[in-house]
């Protein structure tokens, strides 16, 4: 069982001999591990005027200029919208892909250039369960949505990836080669854990749960 923080969905995975009844007591006998996790989701940034958002670990607050053209822009604290209202949300998730592009490919480069790593690409995308992978060919993707996740977070998830060009698995050798480019794991776990649910459901629009 596990919620789908994008999709708003409780999904229960079940082998096909398995009656509906007994997925329906399993997630009965459940029902205080998804309240404490409703709860989290509930709390989800939400890109409309006046809202608060985290950029790089600082506050910022959307502020509607509908008279001014140019999309959105980041200045002084502040994500400034132009246009109509109906495309707000629409303009500061573009802004933050963009910032997200740029922050993020600074800080892998650094990091890679000071382990002697040398990714092939990277690729800014917008998954809607995992915060980046790394190919055999040595391609990284990362989540835009970690530019509004703490230094150490992201810190923590670019040598992650990062070590995948080194081992593929999840080995021990693969978690002391993250050891050696990140003091972050645990701290950085324990944030994800704590607020991935809400980062993974920013900007989108609020559903009735199915």
């Amino acid at each position: 069982m596990r919620l789908a923080p994008r999709q708003n969905a409780i999904t229960v995975t079940l082998p096909a001999t398995c009656p509906p009844a007994q997925a329906l007591a399993f997630l009965h006998n459940n029902k205080s591990w998804l309240a404490s996790r409703l709860k989290r989701v509930q709390n989800a940034f939400s890109f409309t005027i006046d809202s608060v958002i985290p950029i790089e670990g600082q506050p910022h607050r959307i502020v509607h200029s509908p008279n001014q053209r140019g999309g959105a822009r980041i200045e002084n604290g502040q994500i400034i919208v132009c246009g109509e209202t109906a495309f707000i949300s629409r303009r500061v998730m573009d802004c933050l892909r963009h910032h997200a592009a740029r922050v993020l490919g600074t800080e892998l480069r650094e990091m890679a250039k000071a382990a002697d790593l040398k990714p092939t690409r990277l690729d800014i995308r917008d998954p809607t369960s995992r915060w980046g992978s790394c190919s055999t060919t040595g391609r990284i993707m990362l989540s835009w949505r970690l530019i509004m996740a703490p230094p150490e977070v992201r810190h923590y998830l670019i040598a992650h990836e990062l070590s995948h060009l080194v081992h593929m698995d999840h080995s021990n050798q693969f978690w002391q080669q993250v050891k050696r480019l990140t003091p972050h794991r645990q701290r950085a776990e324990a944030w994800l854990r704590h607020h991935g649910p809400n980062l993974m459901r920013a900007g989108q629009q609020e559903l009735p749960l199915a």
